[in-house]
């Protein structure tokens, strides 16, 4: 008698939302995670005392377009989120700055303030638009079929193939289709970096369907769970263990185990075994390889072999601080808040600006003029920091995992993060004041590598591009999330829809491992 109906490998989003699922179904399910907390890179931790830094994933834009809050009622376990309006803001060297708003008509305002002929350029885009990014939503809700691919991208309307204007449009790199649409430069900064935090930059082929999904913003706004983003996951694990499923943190796994070609189970680090019906990895692809060994097809090892992890993407250092970012484009008072500090900050004036960050990328160097993303949570939620006192994240973008120069980032971490705040500074002053940082965490990389399983710093898992998405994500054969050993299973950033919707690959992954179970299929 196994120990287990469902084991799952590391409890990341992913595999705690497939979990709560195989949970909620009545199957009993035991996760281990190898971090001493589960959450994997969507956790909150105290790192300086009365602040709490999130350690992955900061902005749950997305998860409202899911119904995963709502089936696994969440809210009964702890989860609440708070609605934020306010969603991009970004000032320009000029002084000039927009906020991008859930409500449309506000943005238009924003944006005529600052290029008139643009505002109805992009009121045109999303109707435009709207239609193809609400079916990419549904594609990415569901397992990656050519049925699937065809009803939601396609059949729905989203994509019409007698539309060669539209089909030409798709095929472009976002930094081409959005250069056409917009007269400004200013539209295109703001959608373009948005688009490149999948990974792709402007000039890639094939990339335009990352701008294009910009429509959906305005559909879902953006929500942050109060007291941090790791709060969602740990509703997961109050949920799953409330419907009678295990967590055990502090559990490396060594290897999954294979008899007769197909899994059984599991064996940790120290020793331990667990048994079950059916084994899911939430782990990196590449671990779940490893964990696997000589029982993995030579065939299989082969793809994954060639699933691109790319040389790392970016860092970012969480900041405890005495006060909010103040603009030169937008001043405030000390101590007062406004719509900018709710909305997530841009420091990328032009696609040009971009294209710079990512020339240095590829030649293994830092980016000598970063592009940022400043996020103040504390602003719309102050259970993350003492009274009068933030909490100021700064993402960077991109940086490689492996320098040309040799460095270590160990080394030359705290040297790039005060680059970074300097950069910040020139929009915003007054963060380079004495006395304006109280603490800090720098996460590079190899930091994300070493603490969050992400392996090269990518926080993807694998590279973006078309040729690994949809069911090519993570290698054709493995697209449905049935790995090439029977009885395992694949979710999480590996798998589709890879770094998109929140817990959809959870979601995905937990329905193709409820078909199988009571179908007596692949088990």
């Amino acid at each position: 008698m196994p120990d287990c109906d469902v084991l799952l490998i590391g409890a990341g989003h992913n595999a705690l939302v497939c979990a709560g699922y195989l949970a909620q179904a009545g199957y009993k399910v035991i996760v281990l995670e190898r971090r001493h907390k589960a959450g994997g890179a969507v956790v909150t931790e105290e790192i300086v005392p009365g602040f709490k830094f999130d350690l992955g994933g900061s902005a749950h834009i997305l998860i409202n377009h899911t119904p995963i809050v709502a089936d696994l009622e969440l809210e009964k376990y702890g989860l609440h989120y708070i609605q934020l309006d306010s969603l991009f803001f970004t000032p320009f060297p000029d002084g000039s700055h927009i906020t991008i708003y859930k409500d449309l008509d506000k943005t238009c305002e924003s944006i005529a303030r600052v290029h008139p002929e643009d505002a109805e350029r992009y009121r045109r885009f999303i109707a435009d638009w709207k239609p193809m990014a609400e079916g990419m939503v549904e594609t990415f809700l569901h397992v990656p079929t050519p049925l699937n691919l065809g009803r939601y991208l396609i059949f729905n309307g989203g994509i019409d193939p007698q539309r060669a204007d539209q089909i030409n449009a798709i095929i472009r790199s976002y930094g081409q289709l959005l250069r056409q649409t917009f007269a400004g430069p200013q539209l295109p900064a703001i959608i373009g970096w948005m688009a490149s935090q999948s990974g792709p930059p402007p000039t890639e082929m094939l990339s335009a369907p990352f701008a294009l999904w910009h429509p959906m913003y305005h559909e879902s706004g953006m929500r942050r769970p109060v007291g941090g983003s790791g709060m969602l996951t740990q509703a997961l694990a109050r949920m799953i263990e409330a419907h009678g499923g295990t967590i055990h943190t502090s559990t490396p796994v060594k290897r999954i185990l294979v008899e007769n070609g197909r899994a059984i189970g599991a064996e940790t680090e120290d020793g331990q075994t667990i048994s079950a019906r059916v084994v899911v990895s939430g782990a990196h692809i590449h671990t779940t390889a490893r964990m696997l060994g000589d029982a993995l097809p030579a065939k299989a090892r082969d793809l994954i072999d060639k699933a691109r992890i790319g040389n790392g993407f970016g860092i970012m250092v969480r900041y405890a601080v005495n006060d909010l970012p103040d603009y030169s484009a937008l001043p405030t008072q000390p101590g007062a808040t406004n719509d900018q500090h709710v909305a997530m900050q841009f420091v990328c004036p032009s696609l040009e600006y971009l294209d710079n960050a990512y020339a240095d990328f590829l030649r293994g160097e830092i980016s000598r003029d970063p592009a940022l993303i400043a996020m103040t949570w504390s602003a719309s939620d102050p259970s993350l920091a003492p009274e009068g006192k933030h909490v100021l994240f700064i993402w960077g973008q991109y940086y490689p995992y492996k320098l040309a120069s040799g460095e270590d980032w160990d080394a030359i971490a705290q040297r790039e993060a005060d680059r970074m705040l300097a950069t910040f500074g020139k929009y915003a002053p007054n963060v380079t004041k004495p006395g304006f940082v109280i603490g800090q965490l720098n996460e590079t990389p190899l930091y994300l590598e070493r603490e969050l399983g992400l392996l090269q710093g990518n926080v993807m898992h694998l590279e973006m591009s078309v040729d690994q998405m949809f069911m090519l994500r993570p290698a054709l054969s493995m697209g449905t999330y049935r790995a090439p050993v029977k009885g395992l299973y694949l979710t999480g950033a590996s798998t589709h829809p890879g770094g998109g919707i929140m817990g959809a690959a959870g979601r995905n992954a937990a329905a193709v491992v409820l078909h199988d179970l009571t179908r007596g299929k692949h088990v």
